[in-house]
């Protein structure tokens, strides 16, 4: 993949963890954790800068991993058609691809 479209991708996938609401999801291993815990875990992927080359080989910033409260957290960017049906034609093109951003327990991956 070309170093032009990962960053772009990386862009838009910066934009869409940055920015909780539409297209952000939880499993509901990690919501049975409780309302704090969920919160906590939201704060924690918007403020999430630390990419490595092990967790993100294309450089698309679409995966992490974190602690909160002693548990590991995962959190991972999907790409879909515009109708979720299935996945997008072009991750770099947001007019065709929409983005879900799912927060989940590493049991549950």
């Amino acid at each position: 993949m070309d170093d032009t479209r990962s960053a772009r991708i990386a862009e838009l996938n910066d934009a869409l963890r940055r920015t909780p609401g539409l297209g952000w999801y939880f499993t509901s291993g990690l919501a049975n954790l409780g309302r704090l815990f969920v919160a906590e875990a939201m704060a924690a992927v918007m403020a999430y800068d630390r990419f490595d080359p092990d967790d993100d080989p294309y450089g698309e910033r679409d995966f992490g991993s974190l602690v909160i409260q002693g548990r590991r957290v995962f959190w991972k960017i999907d790409y879909y058609d515009q109708n979720l049906v299935a996945g997008s034609p072009d991750p770099s093109d947001p007019a065709v691809t929409r983005r879900v951003l799912t927060l989940l327990l590493p049991e549950e991956y």
